[in-house]
């Protein structure tokens, strides 16, 4: 796996700027991080092997991180979307596919809803189920104890190894890297009524994590059910929410190949 050469690029509209990190050439793949947590190094290994898989990968920072400016009071999830669209519009040479982790796959399927032009397909990657908030509302909230800085430590830890990192994995990694008054911004977004749950019509690869807890297994076949031919969906083996430092290799693998099998190019080698 070679060295990748980053450089950082900002989309400019009249109300927002966007930082974001660019590396790699061939078909664009833009990541969306996590509630809180910027795109840098959790996804840096994983970005590794995309970019040596022939992949041009974007990981546009949310509000409030980095370089990145805009209004961050009254933000709706449309606004949040209209973001990755500029970033898209501004810094790929056309459509993209668009990875939505944990909370990013509410803005993606935003963005696909919204922009179907600038979406050539969505990846999934531990997304939640669509109940989870109701059956499940002491995983729902543990976001919000982990990027709590004020809180104990071991109250933090906790969070994350309850519903973040797979049995056996070091939640401890994610004590740091958190934004909160990015997370405080994306938790207040509204989330309007209507068909964004679909994603529009673009196709879509699920990444399901083993151990998710925002995602039991009673519901790793919801999206398929719901939406039929046009949902992929690969289990994780040895992963939970934060998936990707968890398995790196594996979740590269999963979303190269679909991506080339999508576009119908050849990839490089793995």
């Amino acid at each position: 796996m070679v060295e990748t050469c980053r450089q950082i690029g900002i989309a400019k509209s009249d109300t927002v700027e966007i930082e974001t990190i660019m590396e790699g050439e061939g078909p664009t793949l833009v990541i969306l991080p996590s509630m809180g947590r910027d795109g840098y190094g959790d996804y840096d290994e994983t970005v590794q092997h995309l970019v040596t898989r022939g992949l041009r990968v974007l990981r546009p920072q949310p509000r409030g991180i980095g370089s990145s400016r805009g209004p961050m009071e009254s933000v709706g999830l449309e606004d949040l979307a209209d973001d990755i669209a500029l970033v898209i519009q501004r810094l790929s040479d056309g459509p993209a596919v668009i990875v939505g982790h944990a909370f990013g796959h509410f803005v993606a399927r935003m963005c696909a809803l919204r922009h179907p032009d600038k979406v050539r397909g969505v990846v999934l990657a531990a997304s939640a189920a669509s109940d989870t908030h109701l059956r499940f509302p002491e995983v729902w909230t543990a976001p919000d104890i982990a990027c709590d800085l004020s809180r104990p430590k071991g109250d933090r830890l906790s969070a994350l190894e309850t519903a973040f990192f797979a049995p056996g994995n070091d939640a401890s990694e994610w004590l740091e890297g958190w934004y909160p008054e990015t997370h405080r911004m994306q938790l207040a977004a509204e989330v309007p009524p209507g068909n964004w749950w679909s994603a529009g019509y673009a196709p879509l690869l699920e990444l399901i994590a083993e151990y998710d807890p925002f995602k039991p297994k009673d519901r790793w076949g919801e999206l398929g059910e719901t939406f039929g031919p046009r949902v992929t969906s690969v289990v994780i083996e040895g992963a939970s929410h934060a998936l990707f430092p968890e398995q790196p290799e594996t979740c590269a693998t999963a979303i190269a190949d679909w991506v080339f099998a999508l576009l119908q190019v050849p990839s490089k080698p793995a």
